[in-house]
C-alpha cells in the first residue's frame, strides 16, 4: 500500500460533522499488526496516525484513517485465545449473559468480531445457538475447528437483515473491542438494529477515551482503532437508529479500564448509566478543552520512557520487551524506540514469533527465550496483562528480573 492510501479525515465518521478539533499526532508508524519478517529487505510502509475530536457528538477518532481491508489481511495475527485473562473476562460474561437474559436452546447469540471463538464457545458448551462474524480468514478457521460457526465477511445492516430472514433475530448481539475498528460505524449500528429482537440487547466493550486521556495511555491509538468512546459519544450513536443506552459498566481490569454498554430497542436507562452519562459532561468532555493539553503529557511521556531505557543500556543492561501487541507498535515508532534499545519482543503466540514489530524490526521469539537467556529488563508492551504475565513469568522475577511498565510513568517493578 502507498503512503497515499491513507484518507484525511474531513467528517465525523458517527454524525457527519465537519467540525474536528486536533486533539494528537504521533507522526508516520506503520500498521501495528502488519508484522513482517525480520530479513523482510522490504521497507514497512508508514502511514500518519493521530486522532481528532468531533464538536458535535463528542466522538474521538483518527485524524486519518486507512481502509479496513489493508489491516484486516488474510494473515491477520491477532488470536485472542492466547490470553488467559481475556478469555476468563469472556466466559464470565458469557456466563453473566446466559443467567440474565435466560438463554437457552431456543436462543439465539451473534457475536461481531468474534475471532477465533474464544467468546463464543462458552456458549456452545451450553448448547445456546451461536454465529460469529468475522473478517480475518486464520482467526475464523480457527473458531470453526472448534465449533463455533462463522461467517468470513464484515458485518452491516445488509449483513444483519440477511441474518435475521435466514436465522430470526438475535437475542443477545456481543460486539467486543469491535466498535473501535470500523470505519463505517453507522452501517454496523444498522445492523445491530436489523438484527436484533424486540427484546434483545447488544453488548459493546472499548476501551474508555476518558481513562486513555487521563491515564496517558496513548499507545492505544493505532490504525486498526478507528474511534475511541466516551459514553456520550455511544449514546448519541446509537440514538440516530432507534437505539438508546441503557446500562453502562467500567471494567478496571480489561484492557486499562473499558466500558461495557448495554443497548437496547426501547429507552430505560440505568441510575449508573444516567450518572454516568451526567459525570462525563461535568467533566467537560464534550468540549475540546478536555482534550488540549494531551499531546503536551504525551510527549513528556515518550522523553521519560526513552530517558529510562537509554540509561539503563548505558549501564550496560540488556533489555527485551513482553507482547508483540499493537499498542506496542505504537509506543516504540512514535517515540523512536528500536533495536538500539530492545534486543527482541517475547510473545506467546506461534503466529507472532519468528516475524518482527513493523518499522522498528524487533524480532518477536516465544518465551522460553526468557529462560535460555534472562534479560534484566523487560518492557511490558501488553501492560494491560501486568498480572497475567507476572504468574506465566514468575521464574523470571524470582531469578532477579525485572519489569517496566511504561505508562503513564516509567516504573520498575520486580
Amino acid at each position: 500500500m502507498s503512503q497515499g492510501s491513507a484518507r484525511k479525515v474531513t467528517k465525523c465518521r458517527a454524525c457527519g460533522g465537519s467540525r474536528l478539533h486536533f486533539v494528537l499526532s504521533l507522526g508516520d508508524t506503520p500498521i501495528a499488526n502488519d508484522l513482517p519478517k525480520p530479513t523482510d529487505p522490504t521497507p514497512d510502509a508508514s502511514y500518519p496516525l493521530g486522532i481528532v475530536m468531533c464538536k458535535d457528538c463528542s466522538l474521538v477518532q483518527l485524524g486519518d484513517d486507512l481502509p479496513a481491508d489493508a489491516i484486516f489481511t488474510s494473515d491477520y495475527p491477532y488470536f485472542s485465545s492466547f490470553s488467559e485473562s481475556l478469555c476468563a473476562h469472556a466466559a464470565a460474561h458469557a456466563t453473566e449473559l446466559q443467567s440474565s437474559r435466560h438463554l437457552g436452546p431456543s436462543s439465539f447469540v451473534v457475536e461481531i468480531a468474534s475471532n477465533d471463538g474464544y467468546l463464543l464457545r462458552n456458549f456452545v458448551r451450553a448448547g445456546i445457538p451461536v454465529l460469529g462474524i468475522d473478517p480475518a480468514p486464520g482467526p475464523a478457521a480457527a473458531a470453526e475447528k472448534i465449533g463455533v460457526p462463522t461467517l468470513v465477511e464484515f458485518f452491516g445492516e445488509t449483513a444483519g437483515a440477511r441474518i435475521r430472514a435466514e436465522r430470526g433475530a438475535a437475542d443477545v448481539i456481543i460486539a467486543n473491542n469491535v466498535l473501535a475498528h470500523v470505519p463505517q460505524l453507522n452501517d454496523v449500528v444498522a445492523g445491530f438494529a436489523a438484527l436484533l429482537a424486540d427484546d434483545g440487547v447488544v453488548t459493546i466493550e472499548n476501551p474508555s477515551v476518558r481513562t486513555m486521556i487521563e491515564n496517558l495511555v496513548f499507545d492505544t491509538i493505532y490504525h486498526e482503532h478507528y474511534c475511541y468512546f466516551s459514553c456520550t459519544a455511544i449514546d448519541r450513536l446509537v440514538r440516530r437508529h432507534g437505539l438508546f443506552l441503557n446500562d453502562v459498566e467500567y471494567l478496571p481490569n480489561i484492557h486499562g479500564g473499558s466500558l461495557r454498554w448495554s443497548v437496547q430497542k426501547f429507552e430505560a436507562p440505568t441510575e449508573r448509566c444516567t450518572a454516568q452519562l451526567r459525570d462525563e459532561t461535568e467533566a467537560g468532555m464534550s468540549n475540546p478543552e478536555y482534550y488540549d493539553s494531551f499531546a503536551q503529557r504525551v510527549r513528556t511521556a515518550g522523553i521519560l520512557v526513552r530517558k529510562m531505557l537509554a540509561e539503563l543500556r548505558a549501564e550496560g543492561k540488556t533489555i527485551a520487551a513482553y507482547g508483540a501487541a499493537a499498542k506496542g507498535a505504537t509506543l516504540l515508532n512514535s517515540q523512536g524506540i528500536g533495536a538500539d534499545l530492545i534486543d527482541y519482543v517475547v510473545d506467546a503466540n506461534p503466529h507472532k514469533q519468528g516475524h518482527a514489530i513493523p518499522g522498528v524490526r524487533i524480532p518477536i521469539v516465544a518465551p522460553d527465550r526468557l529462560g535460555r537467556n534472562r534479560p534484566d529488563y523487560l518492557l511490558l508492551l501488553a501492560w494491560n496483562y501486568k498480572e497475567e504475565i507476572r504468574r506465566q513469568q514468575a521464574a523470571y522475577l524470582a531469578s532477579g528480573g525485572r519489569f517496566i511498565v511504561p505508562l503513564p510513568v516509567p516504573t520498575v517493578e520486580s
